[in-house]
């Protein structure tokens, strides 16, 4: 309950699109919340197909001057970009707290993880080499050259509101693509924040646009990114039914798209494990960022001779390492779920759970807001919720 402010550098909280260099007002503006306290951060512009049109058209104009750069050129941009993230980096990292809510040593870490993305396309940028084939002919000779091949959508999720972003656009970047980025409508103070920093960067304008909008203008815009004729590539990191979505919008102009989509990640533990470090590994791999990354583990599959030992230690291992409460406070080491829908699909996947028999043997409760407790269920069957959906929250069943 205690009041929580964001304080940042004015320069790097923006709330404008970035459109061909410039900071663009919509017509309206949707609110950006803490998750942790469900209080508003900012009002960001509310972008719609106009503005979406209009980074494309940026993106493209820009495309035929960035892509005669030199590698070298461009690997020098990308570098001082990479530079200016980590000299901004506590300022970034609180960004991510206050429209996340992920801890602030998380935060912190996911700027480095970052920055390094941009780090390591700015070097491979030098690096794009073609090939020289042997021919089938005495007469003929083959030359392979590899070229960007234009305008990429880049759509990205909350989980990682930054690095997201770096790791496809520092991609495109290097190699001669300009972008048009929608981030997550829960996270865009982020995304924001590394256009400013481009800008000082001195990447030209229209190379990275960042189109914002709310949930409700989400689908037109999208839409828009994987069905203009202009746009040549879609790189999408989200849900598996939003990637359906895309892809058959894409399908009808047959673009190039890169999905990365839900899982279903089991963790398996046999009879021979060593219980400590198999705790370890399900420590780490289930409760970063409070169990919503895309690759936290979903399914515990533990076999019958070691299971009550590491039901033991793990139940000892979450109550002495696990502490619920606002990313900003040092101690934190779970924050809130992204929203009250997230806690909801926690709360009814462990309210199915133990209706089918399943035991809570830690935690179980929704706490305020989108607060989950962290929670390990046994007795688990295959028939339940939990074994068959991602639940992206902190939440362990375990199947004997």
């Amino acid at each position: 309950m205690r009041p929580y402010s964001l304080d940042v550098s004015a320069q790097l909280l923006r709330t404008e699109a970035f459109i061909e260099g410039r900071w663009v007002s919509a017509a309206s503006t949707f609110p950006v919340l803490d998750p942790a306290t469900g209080e508003e951060i900012a009002k960001v512009s509310d972008c719609g197909t106009k503005e979406a049109q209009d980074a494309v058209n940026a993106a493209y104009k820009a495309f035929h001057l960035w892509k005669s750069q030199t590698a070298k050129e461009r690997s020098i941009l990308l570098r001082k970009w990479f530079n200016l993230i980590n000299e901004h980096k506590e300022d970034l990292a609180k960004l991510i707290t206050a429209e996340s809510g992920k801890p602030m040593k998380e935060s912190v870490g996911e700027i480095t993880y970052s920055a390094s993305f941009l780090e390591w396309f700015s070097e491979e940028a030098r690096r794009v080499y073609g090939d020289i084939v042997a021919p089938p002919a005495k007469d003929r000779k083959i030359l392979l050259l590899k070229q960007p091949v234009g305008v990429a959508s880049i759509i990205t999720p909350w989980n990682f509101p930054s690095a997201m972003i770096t790791r496809k656009v520092g991609a495109a970047l290097a190699v001669g693509c300009t972008v048009v980025v929608k981030p997550a409508e829960d996270t865009p103070l982020s995304a924001l924040a590394l256009a400013e920093l481009s800008v000082q960067a001195g990447i030209p304008p229209g190379v990275f646009n960042v189109v914002p909008c709310s949930r409700e203008k989400t689908p037109a815009v999208g839409e828009l990114f994987c069905t203009d004729p202009l746009v040549a590539k879609i790189s999408f990191t989200g849900s598996t039914a939003t990637g359906k979505v895309l892809l058959r919008h894409a399908a009808g102009t047959v673009k190039r798209v890169s999905m990365e989509l839900g899982g279903h990640a089991p963790f398996i533990v046999f009879d021979s494990a060593d219980v400590d470090k198999a705790v370890a590994g399900a420590m780490a791999s289930k409760f970063r960022n409070s169990g919503q990354t895309c690759v936290c583990s979903n399914r515990f599959l533990v076999q019958s001779g070691i299971h009550d030992a590491f039901m033991e230690k793990l139940a000892k291992a979450m109550d002495a390492e696990l502490k619920v409460g606002h990313g900003s406070e040092p101690t934190t080491t779970q924050g809130p779920l992204i929203n009250t829908r997230a806690a909801e699909k926690v709360e009814n996947q462990i309210v199915d759970a133990v209706a089918q028999g399943a035991v809570i043997v830690r935690g179980g409760k929704r706490l305020e807001g989108s607060f989950m407790q962290p929670t390990l269920l046994s007795s688990v069957n295959t028939d339940m919720l939990c074994m068959r959906e991602e639940t992206f929250g902190p939440l362990i069943p375990v199947v004997k």
